[in-house]
């Protein structure tokens, strides 16, 4: 029996989803590149899997926005992904969850369980990178070269593409070569797997790996085509106290060769690490705003003039806070200085806050960075505050500065940049590059 379909909305997008099994804990499962909820099941080695897993957890599975069953929109950041999950894992009733992701579904795993590690008991990745481009190697460059899947896609897309990199041990079983043919046919149409793909490759969570704060157990396989044992290799040096189980496989998808193992290493990492995770660090992103020459306008506009301004400042900041879902840390008499879980939203906000003061005759200058943070009571505190207020320090009248972070952090999200250049920043150690906000 295929387990019910259930939809879940977030932002007036539907999002796909299936629960089964009888387990105590939940396990979210984020799949890679593409999924479609129905199709899974028309593969006996996905579902074995899948009911295997089920044995022992309450499955919440997932396809992201813009593929198999949920709404096909334009493909997600890893920002709105983290969205969608949290509207699902409340349709289902999960206040927390360990979490499951293999190949790119990776990515947004990591993010989530550094970004809301008071929801991520922890943390499982199947042949995962933190970053898809080789290093040293631009987005313009790869995408020239025959590596690329794009190149692949033109002449391949409609039959099971790309099988002898992704399930090298079934490249020759028949079934299953029709099966991944069809399976991706209904999980995306050819341009919008094209435009994943080139997503994807834009995707760099490295910075956020050392806030990883739950029990992460990694499992690569050693001869993996898609994804060099490298990758796995270096998250584990970099995931604070992640374990590495290296497999004597050559798969990339969890279901096929080597599925025994990871299923059996799954069920007694999530039997030893089943206590609740309480973090006291957590990733968010920070932003800092002030209004440029305050001092000079307060002395031409007197006392009272400037108190009925900046209340009419406050306001407006506070207002776009409150769309953006910014927590307001304290104002600093003529800016503020709010924290986010989502460094789009923060620089959207940021822009929004910008165009509400102009309004009012005001310049303003904001700087955004996202960092661990240490959470003291109701406050955060850490190097990222005090990275993100350098950062606004650079930053002239009308200009949103952001560090390589923040940028790196939003791929996908239509937000452009210009380069600022490299930075020594007072009281931080080394250089840091940084970004002008273009369009948002």
């Amino acid at each position: 029996m295929i387990p019910e379909i259930h939809f879940a909305e977030n932002d007036g997008v539907n999002i796909a989803y299936q629960v089964f099994g009888s387990g105590t804990r939940d396990l979210v499962i984020i799949p890679g590149w593409l999924s479609n909820l129905d199709i899974f099941w028309e593969e006996p080695r996905a579902a074995r899997f899948f009911r295997a897993l089920a044995e022992f957890s309450r499955v919440i599975l997932i396809d992201k926005r813009g593929t198999g069953l949920s709404d096909r929109v334009p493909p997600p950041t890893l920002e709105i992904q983290m969205d969608d999950v949290k509207a699902v894992m409340e349709a289902a009733d999960s206040r927390q969850a360990s979490f499951l992701g293999y190949s790119e579904g990776g990515a947004m795993s990591m993010l989530f369980a550094a970004t809301y590690p008071e929801r991520t008991s922890s943390l499982i990745l199947i042949g995962c990178t933190p970053n898809e481009l080789p290093e040293g190697v631009s987005y313009e460059e790869f995408a020239e070269s025959p590596d690329f899947w794009l190149v692949s896609i033109e002449k391949e897309w409609g039959g099971p593409f790309a099988i002898e990199e992704t399930s090298p041990s079934l490249a020759t079983d028949e079934k299953f070569r029709q099966w991944l043919g069809k399976f991706y046919r209904s999980s995306a149409s050819k341009s919008d797997a094209v435009k994943m793909l080139e997503m994807i490759l834009k995707i760099d969570v490295r910075p956020v790996l050392t806030s990883i704060s739950c029990p992460t157990l990694i499992l690569h396989a050693t001869k993996d085509r898609v994804c060099s044992i490298e990758h796995g290799r270096y998250l584990a040096q970099n995931i604070p106290d992640a374990r590495l189980i290296e497999l004597d496989t050559e798969d990339h998808v969890p279901y096929a060769d080597g599925a025994e193992t990871i299923v059996r290493k799954t069920r007694k990492f999530l039997g030893e690490g089943a206590k609740t995770n309480f973090s006291d660090r957590v990733l968010a992103t920070v932003l800092f705003t002030d209004i440029v020459d305050s001092t000079r306008l307060a002395a031409e506009m007197g006392d009272r003039d400037w108190s009925d301004l900046l209340e009419s400042h406050h306001k407006a900041v506070r207002m776009e806070l409150e769309v953006f879902r910014g927590q307001e840390v304290k104002t600093t008499g003529d800016g503020f200085h709010a924290t986010f879980d989502g460094p789009a939203r923060a620089i959207h906000c940021a822009n929004a806050i910008r165009e509400s003061t102009r309004k009012l005759g005001l310049n303003i200058r904001a700087g955004i960075h996202t960092g661990e943070c240490e959470v003291r009571g109701n406050s955060l505190e850490g190097v990222a505050i005090h990275l993100a207020a350098r950062v606004s320090g650079m930053a002239a009248g009308g200009d949103i500065l952001v560090s390589r972070t923040v940028k790196d952090l939003v791929a996908g999200s239509g937000i452009e940049f210009g380069d600022f250049g490299t930075h020594a920043l007072r009281g931080i150690p080394d250089e840091h590059q940084l970004f002008e906000v273009i369009t948002a």
